[in-house]
């Protein structure tokens, strides 16, 4: 044999295979128009939560509190973690919480007497279920208010933290 044959014979096996495209330019013209489709259907939400710090202390002014909302399976208080209590316990209804008259409470008593206060702790109980704690939290965070034909949002406390809620000793009998 010769050299240019067998130079020959190497450049056939060596020669390039044609690639074929057509498969994955048929995925493509169905995936992308699939997802941008999907895409604008799919929205999210975030809410930004300010978890507090140990290390953490701020001084205390004569008329800071600590806002504090206990959220358990069957009430709601409103506290303070200096003294205690600000109002009364909220006990559930029939109908589940009762979160129009936690509502009433915190902006007509909590919010008046304390208007520059920004920060509320939500503390919850392992048993309470998820649609009540984001119910406690947008009570605590904004007021829908109704003027007229005009309704708008107001902020009441919208820097929010989420903790346990200490653990309730037995009831006497």
């Amino acid at each position: 044999m010769s050299l240019t044959t067998r130079a020959a014979r190497r450049h056939r096996r060596h020669e390039a295979a044609d690639l074929s495209i057509t498969a994955f330019m048929n995925l493509m013209v169905v995936l992308v128009p699939f997802l941008l489709i999907t895409a604008v259907f799919s929205r999210m939400t975030i809410l930004e939560l300010n978890l507090p710090s140990s290390s953490q202390s701020l001084p205390e002014t004569p008329q800071a509190i600590n806002l504090e909302i206990v959220v358990r399976k069957d009430l709601i208080e409103v506290a303070d973690r200096g003294s205690g209590r600000l109002g009364p316990v909220f006990r559930n209804t029939p109908e589940g919480p009762d979160y129009a008259a936690v509502g009433k409470f915190l902006v007509e008593e909590v919010k008046t007497r304390f208007p520059d206060l920004a920060a509320a702790t939500i503390l919850v109980e392992p048993d309470v279920s998820y649609d009540t704690i984001v119910q406690v939290m947008d009570l605590a965070r904004v007021r829908t208010v109704t003027e007229g034909h005009r309704t708008y949002q107001v902020a009441l406390f919208p820097d929010i933290s989420i903790g346990d809620a200490p653990m309730v000793e037995e009831r006497r009998r």
